[in-house]
């Protein structure tokens, strides 16, 4: 029995100078990082003040900086598709091998939705909600830390594929039988499978914490019917993962099952069903782009009402069409594929139904629009993102009205036709989304807003690139082209896809922009400074704070007695001069090593599982274990913070407003 499993020296990809380029330039920036925080001294502030921090605040800025450096790594695989399909047409062969194009496009997928898009509107949410609601932090602390961790886990094992071993080929939805051990017998699948499996139960931790967040810990006064519109938002989309991410786990768990102990969940022999996976994996699948997109819909809310200067058009009816969308999510997965052969009256249904929840999205939109008609709109980045969003948007909606017509489906289903519309959705909806909030809600975080002229440029070359990169798919799935092509032999599709990596480099302009902006927003932070903490006059309670909020977020909690409670308390203050305040003791969650040092171990037992190193296995589960059972036996659980010190970062603050 070999020591390290199926581990060898012919697990690293040598003979791939490609792979090889990617693995130096990855590991020179992590040892140069690590090398930089080290000198300089940061190490133990970091270890201090944001690793072990079970802060709502600093665990969704660490979400969202894993999420923008996702971003880097997908759209680094986009790049290397969109020019491949640009150069491989007729003779000529592009310059990636096929096995390497496929785990390329097999990448892309997985790292944007699991590990880009679900972070980010993670880390928004984290970072935001409970400052809205009107608390102090999450209502699981340490559980929010051990989730994030855990994403960082996941993440972190796609990206050793890059270096040892390899990727899945099949895909980010890994459809049996392909992906059973007979057709993918390497340990591509095995990485894809561990890394979701370990990322999979912290999303499900997030969901359990924020519904408990929403539903028991709001603010004293704040009802249901007073909560701002993108807490709603959040309550629907984590109520989503509550409901859906189980599934996953148990369909990838029967697929792990089927690899590694010979059952036949999903084989094409004894009495396997492949067919069952693709219907269990979009049960999650459908719902799992709600949970995505909802939020984008609150923080489009959030931006609308504040820079039109009114309380958001059709409160009640925007909430109830965030909950209709929660409920018809699960009852339209089968529109993923009406040419299974089902019958036309399960066809017809799933095609209805596809409709039907088009209908709330609708009212969103014409409800942001009648918010921003007769409102002195200011058009501000974030109202950029939003209005690109909304013509992008309502155009990805009516493809995918359109696909959901099972006979015209049956023509487009697999094309690059329904690759452009997931993107216009995805990228309209969601990237557009998270772009808004980041700059929206940058200024509560750091102090100091972003680089408007920078910020534009970042919008415009994103909005136009996308035009440019899409568009021509669209063209490209109604004249036959199928999807994850790595040649073709139709010379007239090239020019489409030539039109197409144009788009993709504009796209890339976009990104570069926005790490401009970074750079010369930090640059130039004490002219963007914002002392107030109410940078764009904003409705919400977390404009109630400093920027950027101490660790206990309000010295005294709100009470709330109407909906947009800080902007109606806004319009009172001239009329009633606030009162001195009696401050007390505050007591918050003590930091936590245990998520840090738990995906250390979540780390450790995946990468032992994919290589059959059994003995590393268990030494990984007692480290885990371990680390479970210190914090279980903790002696101190919170730090009191004295009123002295509350009451004189209140003065200091309110001293420098009155500036």
């Amino acid at each position: 029995m070999n020591f390290l499993g199926k581990l060898s020296w012919s697990a690293i990809p040598f003979d791939q100078p490609i792979v090889m380029a990617a693995t130096a330039m990855m590991v020179v920036g992590v040892v140069s990082v690590l090398g930089w925080v080290t000198l300089k001294g940061y190490l133990p502030y970091l270890w201090r003040e944001w690793l072990t921090s079970v802060d709502h605040k600093r665990i969704g800025v660490m979400y969202i900086v894993l999420a923008l450096l996702m971003l880097l790594r997908g759209f680094t695989d986009a790049i290397m598709m969109r020019s491949q399909q640009a150069l491989a047409a007729g003779g000529a062969q592009g310059y990636l091998p096929p096995e390497h194009f496929d785990q390329i496009f097999s990448a892309h997928g997985t790292i944007m939705i699991f590990f880009m898009a679900m972070p980010f509107v993670i880390g928004l949410m984290n970072f935001v909600v409970p400052l809205q609601l009107g608390v102090r932090d999450m209502a699981f602390p340490t559980l929010n830390s051990v989730a994030l961790w855990l994403t960082a886990s996941g993440i972190l094992l796609v990206n050793v594929s890059l270096a040892v071993g390899e990727f899945a080929k099949t895909g980010w939805v890994a459809y049996p039988p392909l992906s059973e051990l007979q057709f993918s017998p390497g340990v591509g699948v095995d990485y894809y499978l561990w890394a979701l499996q370990i990322s999979g139960v912290g999303t499900l931790m997030t969901g359990i914490n924020f519904v408990t967040t929403i539903l028991k810990t709001r603010a004293p006064g704040m009802g249901y019917t007073r909560m701002p519109v993108f807490c709603w938002t959040a309550l629907a989309s984590n109520l989503l993962m509550v409901a859906a991410f189980p599934v996953l786990t148990a369909t990838l768990a029967m697929l792990l099952l089927d690899r590694y102990l010979g059952f036949h969940f999903f084989s094409v022999d004894a009495g396997g069903n492949p067919m069952m996976y693709v219907n269990l994996f979009w049960v999650w699948g459908h719902p799992e782009v709600y949970i995505l997109i909802l939020p984008a819909f609150g923080i489009f809310s959030e931006v609308i009402a504040t820079f039109s200067g009114k309380p958001l058009f059709g409160y009640r009816s925007m909430v109830a069409a965030t909950m209709a969308i929660c409920v018809l999510s699960f009852l339209v997965w089968l529109h993923h594929f009406f040419t299974m052969g089902a019958s036309a009256e399960v066809n017809g249904f799933f095609g209805v139904m596809t409709m039907i929840i088009a209908v709330p999205t609708g009212v969103k939109i014409f409800n942001w629009l009648f918010t921003m008609y007769g409102g002195r709109v200011r058009f501000t980045v974030p109202v950029l993102w939003s209005l690109g969003f909304m013509v992008t948007f309502v155009i990805g909606g009516m493809t995918g009205v359109l696909m959901a017509v099972p006979p015209a489906d049956f023509q487009l289903h697999n094309s690059l036709f329904l690759v452009a519309h997931f993107h216009n959705v995805i990228i309209g909806g969601v990237v557009f989304g998270v772009m808004a909030g980041y700059t929206y809600w940058f200024p509560k975080a750091f102090g100091f807003t972003l680089d408007e002229r920078w910020g534009k440029a970042s919008f415009w070359c994103w909005l136009i690139g996308f035009y440019l990169a899409f568009m021509p798919l669209y063209v490209l799935g109604l004249m036959g082209m199928t999807r994850r092509m790595q040649h073709y032999d139709v010379l007239s599709w090239q020019p489409w896809l030539l039109l197409a990596a144009v788009g993709t480099v504009v796209i890339l302009a976009g990104i570069v922009c926005t790490i401009v902006q970074l750079v010369v927003s930090i640059r130039n932070r004490e002219q963007l400074r914002d002392v107030t903490g109410d940078p764009w006059n904003g409705r919400t309670l977390e404009w109630a704070t400093a920027s950027p909020p101490p660790a206990w977020n309000f010295a005294v909690l709100p009470r709330v007695a109407e909906r947009d409670t800080y902007w109606s308390r806004k319009q009172r203050a001239h009329a009633t001069p606030d009162q001195p305040q009696e401050y007390e003791p505050i007591e918050t969650p003590k930091n936590s090593a245990t998520g840090f040092v738990n995906a250390f171990f979540a780390v450790v037992i995946g990468f032992a599982l994919i290589w059959h190193i059994w003995w590393m296995v268990g030494l990984g589960l007692l480290g885990a274990f371990a680390t479970l059972l210190v914090f279980a036996f903790r002696n101190e659980e919170e730090v009191e913070i004295p009123a002295e010190q509350i009451a004189q970062f209140e003065q200091s603050h309110q001293a420098e407003v009155a500036r």
